[in-house]
Parts: C-alpha cells; structure tokens; sequence
C-alpha cells in the first residue's frame, strides 16, 4: 500500500464482541470492498469468543472446564495457544498472572450469575493448584490433571486484537491501527509515513478522557485499571482483577497498569500481572524481564502520579490533548 498515494480510503470500522466493541482503521485502495472487510474481522473475533468466552455455556473454554479431570480434550489452535501463553506468564510474573481462576471471577459476580456469598467463601478457601501444574497441553488436546476452572478475561480481549491484525495481514493490508475496547496493536505506519497515536485513558471512574499519548508502530498496549469494572462491598468498590493468594478481588492495587508489547495477548496478560503485583514489585518485574510499562496510582488529592518503566516509559509519554 502506498503511503503518497492521493487514492487512499480512509475505512473505520467496528462491531461487537465480548461485551464490548472491536475497531479498526485503515487506508486502503479504492477497490477494497469494506463490507467484505468488515465481515472479515467481525468473523475473527466472533471466533474467538466462540472459543473463549465465560459468557457462553457452549464455548470450547467452558467445555473444557466441563470436563472430568484426566479426560483429553480436543481444542481450537487458538484455544490451545492462549492457554499455552497463559501459563507461560503465569510462570514468569511468580502466579500474579493465573488463568485457574474462574470459580473466583464467577462467585464474585463478574461472569454471567450475580455474586454469590457461598462460592466466595469457597473461592477464597479453595486449595488452589496453579493452571500450569493442573493442564497439560499436547498440540492441540488438552485435559486436566487437577481440578481447575479457567477464566481468560485477562487475555481473551488481547489475543482478539491479535487476530484483527492478522485478519488484515491475510487481506493484503500491511498497516492499520485495531483494538477491542482499550487493548490496541498499531500495525506498520499511517500514510503520511508517522506512527499511530494512541491514547492512553486516564483511569476516571465517571468518564472516558485521554491521560497521555503514545506514538507506535508495530507494536501493541493494554491497560489493566480498578476503574471500569468492581463490585461494591461493604461501600468500598473492589476490582475485577484477582488476587491469585486470595481467591478475591484485589484490596489494593496501582489505578492502572499499562504495558507495550509485541503482541496485544501479551501485553493484555502482563497488565493484568503487574496490576496483581503492585507499583514496587510489579516495576521490579517489569526492569527485570525488560518490559515497557506504566504505573498510575491514586494520591490523596484525587490526582495520580505515575511510575514510568522501559525506554517507551522512562520519560513521560506526550500529555494527553486539552479537549
């Protein structure tokens, strides 16, 4: 695609998944058919969802979770790749990272049944087997050497992006910016030759506004934050994210944690583990294994401050633009 070309077609598109919205951005030639387009991408993450979803009783995930333990289980590729980059992090973020947490997110209202005080009380004495040691994954066959309920809404929207980008890739479009709600992958450069811009959000409970920008090219950002999705206890608002030790929503954790990787899969899961870690060990973590990333934490004057790590973070990205 030629990025001088005056023909260029500006195409946004977006549609549903996951309880939220996929978009993509592209400048095409003027013969690229933009419902089949469209179509294209609607498919690759209705796939996915398909394969992953909690929401969805008739989904691989949860026939997996179905399943008796010791009982092989055939699985979509993709499945089995999310699965394989789950356990991975996990490993590497010290279990911050754990996808063998389903029965915690669904007892504590975060999947399709409200809250429920008794599974919560079993989610948080449950003697857990982390989800490394409880699957074992062969190719694309997978079964359960332990009792375990898997939940992938720490990865799920992230590899999601990851198939928009290859979606493109398969439709001869070699750069494009595409996401699923926050999680973006800029892929390549705009036309006139810059980077892609991307907004990182202030972590605001009462509305959507920009915190800072970044400018990337191939390359993808997550965000993990407290601000989106909670439940209320005893009047104080809890996070969606878990506490891998605790079985329960974290009690204390950074306003948001947002990661740059190669991939939005691993950006989305690391976010998710440096969000569980906290702003001194997860930017220990983070320094060590080489990771760009950024830490906001709420101060006591309803502001943030921020912990910048990696060459992308070390200096402040561009502020946000006045609106």
């Amino acid at each position: 695609m030629s990025r001088t070309s005056t023909d260029l077609v500006r195409h946004a598109l977006n549609g549903p998944t996951m309880g939220t919205r996929w978009t993509t951005l592209v400048f095409t030639g003027p013969g690229v058919d933009p419902a089949r387009l469209r179509a294209a991408l609607q498919s690759a993450v209705d796939e996915v969802d398909a394969q992953m979803s909690t929401w969805r009783a008739e989904s691989d995930l949860m026939r997996l979770n179905a399943a008796p333990v010791g009982v092989w289980v055939a699985v979509p590729e993709g499945l089995a790749e999310v699965l394989r980059l789950g356990i991975g992090i996990g490993r590497a973020s010290g279990g911050a990272f754990e996808i063998g947490m389903g029965d915690a997110v669904a007892a504590w209202g975060f999947g399709p049944a409200a809250a429920d005080p008794g599974r919560i009380r079993r989610a948080m004495a449950a003697d857990r087997v982390p989800a490394g040691d409880a699957l074992e994954i062969d190719g694309t066959r997978v079964r359960k050497l332990a009792p375990v309920a898997l939940d992938l809404n720490g990865i799920a929207k992230g590899h999601g992006v990851d198939r928009l980008a290859l979606t493109l890739a398969a439709q001869g479009i070699d750069a494009g910016l595409v996401g699923v709600d926050g999680e973006m992958r800029a892929i390549g450069l705009r036309p006139d030759g810059q980077p892609w811009t991307i907004a990182v959000e202030a972590p605001d409970r009462d509305r959507r506004a920009p915190q800072s920008i970044l400018a990337l090219q191939d390359a993808a950002v997550a965000t993990s934050g407290d601000y989106r999705h909670w439940v209320e206890v005893g009047g104080r608002r809890l996070s969606h994210t878990m506490d891998p030790s605790r079985g329960a929503p974290l009690l204390a954790s950074p306003a948001s944690v947002s990661v740059v990787a190669r991939t939005c899969a691993e950006a989305d899961a690391w976010a998710t583990a440096l969000m569980v870690l906290g702003p001194e060990k997860g930017a220990a973590l983070a320094d060590e294994r080489a990771l760009d990333a950024m830490f906001l934490m709420r101060d006591g004057d309803g502001g943030t401050r921020r912990v910048g790590i990696g060459r992308l973070f070390s200096a402040a990205p561009a502020p946000a633009p006045l609106p």
